[in-house]
């Protein structure tokens, strides 16, 4: 199956910290571009961070200096460690993989809560 299964959301307090991951199949992970979005009820879904296959990395203006995107290809995973979370930062967070700015492929989503 040609798929992107995330794990790790859950409820966090603010000021915690999460990573989520995200399994990649069926396709060659190497050559893409891996990125997370999210998305809150009512907003439009937002890019949160981006890796591509030579490891550059582009964040959110929102989370930048907060979350780290980084990739094992060895295991066809791609992470998003979120530090210092708000609860501006409850959404669902979607893993992507993209080739020459076309996202090809979207991940089920997994939910993050960050409350008191």
């Amino acid at each position: 199956q040609v798929q992107l299964v995330e794990s790790g959301g859950g409820l966090v307090q603010p000021g915690g910290s999460l990573r989520l991951s995200c399994a990649a199949s069926g396709i060659i992970f190497s050559i893409h571009v891996m990125g997370w979005y999210r998305q809150a009820p009512g907003k439009q879904r937002e890019s949160v961070a981006a890796i591509t296959s030579g490891g550059n990395t582009n964040y959110g203006d929102s989370v930048k200096g907060r979350f780290t995107i980084s990739r094992d290809n060895a295991n066809n995973t791609v992470y998003l460690q979120m530090n210092s979370l708000k609860p501006e930062d409850t959404a669902v967070y979607y893993c992507s993989a993209a080739r020459y700015g076309n996202i090809l492929l979207w991940g089920q989503g997994t939910q993050v809560t960050v409350s008191s």
